[in-house]
């Protein structure tokens, strides 16, 4: 059973910076590509950033293109969001994600979010 636990969320004013972290519990982490989403309120939730299972960054979403950095290690079996000049409308439960492929069948894992605001 794949388990993610992020952290790391909470309080930062504009331009602030926070990292959130993902341990995931799938011992194929490093096998499998890892995203971070985030939904804000009354909205859908859209893709921030990919990473390859061997660590290459990919789908920055344009709004974080150049101040948001996805990163692994795949020892730890941890995926992180560096962020950076934040801005208010990034604010949003950020979600880590596993897509696990079975056949033609996608299988999505989610953990439980954490919470990014960032207000004067």
């Amino acid at each position: 059973q794949v388990q993610l636990v992020e952290s790391g969320g909470g309080l930062v004013q504009p331009g602030g910076s926070l990292t959130l972290s993902c341990a995931a519990s799938e011992f194929a982490f490093s096998t499998f590509n890892m995203h971070w989403y985030r939904q804000a309120p009354g909205k859908e939730r859209d893709l921030v950033a990919s990473i390859t299972f061997d660590g290459t960054p990919f789908n920055y979403a344009p709004s974080v293109k150049g101040r948001f950095t996805i990163s692994r290690n795949n020892n730890k079996n941890m995926v992180y969001l560096q962020m950076n000049d934040l801005k208010p409308e990034d604010t949003a439960v950020y979600f880590c994600n596993l897509k696990e492929r079975v056949g033609l069948t996608v299988n999505d894992y989610w953990g439980q979010g954490t919470q990014v605001t960032v207000s004067p």
